[in-house]
């Protein structure tokens, strides 16, 4: 979700205008997806239309996230429903959608302390532009309500609005996609749901660290004990773990992040729990659960879990309805298949421990009741990938790739990294003119597969 601010790339100012000019004609637009938590979400008073920035803001985050976004999954409209219900929330589009996932708390205090943790896109968008991208005319965003889930209408028709609004304001050109994280998954459902739409208006879609496959470690964790964005210092200014676990319960985008059962993993993820047998004996035992079994250990861990909104006690149970729809997801995602002249590349995150298995107890602290995982901290085996998705996943796709390209990066440093940037200027066939006395170095190891 957030990236490092370190790797901005540097802008044409020296060239012409009239060199600009020709250049951003001669550009395909780029849409910018966001992914999980990479969109900044306004609260909207329904009676008198004022906005209030509820994510991502770092003074009072904590408070301004449990009155505002806490919400419960309606399954008649397969929307995820604030419970404040005198406020919406919306997407701002300030800045041709770029403002909205850029720096995701544009305040002045967080422009002032440079506080990088808040920086989304804005070092891509600063390479684009360097590039010769014009906001509005071939440069735009995408940001949405990452609460919902990645097919409803509300997502994929605002997706479908954007790409025409990119397609006539560069007069007619096709788009390239560049998605990150989840992003991917929203971009592969509209792919799959309207095909036909997504042929007539991309022409490369470029995606970076997708859960094609699911993030198993991560999202099964998120389910059980919470998200954790930010960690050390800084976590005491943002949303605690608990009250992201207490929304991520009734998010449908969650579930459907959940690992793939249908996937030929070279390991099937597991769950699993250090059980004390019975109350009378002292026997412990290691149970593990795969991506089928674990619904029964949700179902059972989360039995009690609740919330307290505004004096009332909510009862927030691991959601088989929204598991059901999620289940529709996978298999509407599982169809997709890419158009002819649509040419697709993945950059996928390497190098890091990223969880998979996650363990809760110990042999000497063992889990009695199912319940007590809620309020435990995991344990986690590590694969290969980016801290966040499995490089198993991420590089999944399916798809007969022009690329498929590991990085050495993190999750949201894969954002602002310059292997990143140089690979996307050189399928979008641009490039930037270097500083005078620069010299070139390999910055890391990239690995096409």
């Amino acid at each position: 979700m957030f990236g490092d601010h370190s790797c901005i790339c540097p802008c044409f100012r020296s060239r012409s205008s009239d060199t600009v000019a020709d250049e951003q004609s001669d550009r395909d637009p780029v849409l910018l997806v966001s992914g999980m938590g990479g969109s900044i979400l306004h609260s909207k008073r329904k009676k008198f239309g004022f906005q209030t920035r509820v994510w991502v803001r770092l003074f009072l985050a904590d408070l301004e996230f449990k009155k505002k976004l806490w919400s419960l999954y309606n399954p008649e409209t397969g929307y995820t429903e604030s419970l404040d219900d005198s406020n919406e929330i919306v997407i701002p589009e300030d800045d041709y959608g770029l403002y909205a996932i850029d720096i995701l708390d544009p305040s002045l205090m967080t422009k002032c302390l440079h506080l990088t943790l808040v920086y989304h896109f804005h070092d891509m968008i600063d390479m684009l532009v360097g590039c010769g991208y014009k906001k509005g005319t071939t440069l735009f965003g995408y940001g949405y309500d990452f609460r919902q889930s990645n097919r409803i209408d509300k997502a994929v028709n605002g997706l479908k609005v954007k790409l025409e609004t990119a397609y006539k304001a560069s007069g007619g050109r096709k788009v390239n996609i560049i998605s990150h994280s989840m992003g991917g998954l929203l971009v592969l459902s509209f792919m799959s749901l309207h095909n036909d739409v997504f042929s007539k208006y991309v022409n490369k879609w470029i995606c970076i660290a997708c859960p094609f496959q699911g993030a198993p470690g991560c999202i099964n964790d998120s389910l059980l004990t919470g998200l954790q964005f930010v960690e050390g210092f800084e976590s005491y200014f943002f949303v605690s773990r608990w009250t992201m676990h207490q929304l991520l319960v009734e998010c449908p985008s969650i579930y459907e992040m959940l690992p793939n059962p249908d996937f030929k993993w070279k390991n099937q993820p597991q769950i699993q729990v250090w059980r004390k047998q019975s109350k009378e004996e002292d026997s412990v035992e290691l149970e593990s659960r795969g991506p089928i079994e674990s619904i029964t250990l949700f179902e059972e861990a989360l039995r009690n879990n609740e919330l307290n909104y505004d004096g009332t006690t909510i009862a927030l149970p691991f959601n088989f309805s929204i598991l059901k729809w999620a289940t529709g997801t996978r298999q509407i995602l599982n169809n997709a298949q890419l158009p002819n002249g649509v040419d697709f590349y993945n950059i996928f995150g390497t190098s890091f421990d990223t969880p998979f298995d996650v363990r809760y107890g110990s042999e000497t602290s063992p889990i009695e009741d199912l319940s007590e995982i809620c309020h435990s901290m995991p344990q986690y085996s590590y694969v290969d990938g980016d801290e966040t998705v499995p490089a198993e996943s991420a590089k999944a796709d399916g798809f007969e790739a022009v690329e498929r390209v590991g990085v050495a990066a993190r999750h949201r440093g894969l954002l602002c990294d310059k292997t990143v940037f140089q690979l996307i200027q050189n399928w979008l066939g641009v490039s930037q003119k270097p500083k005078k006395h620069s010299t070139t170095s390999r910055v890391m190891d990239v690995f096409s597969n």
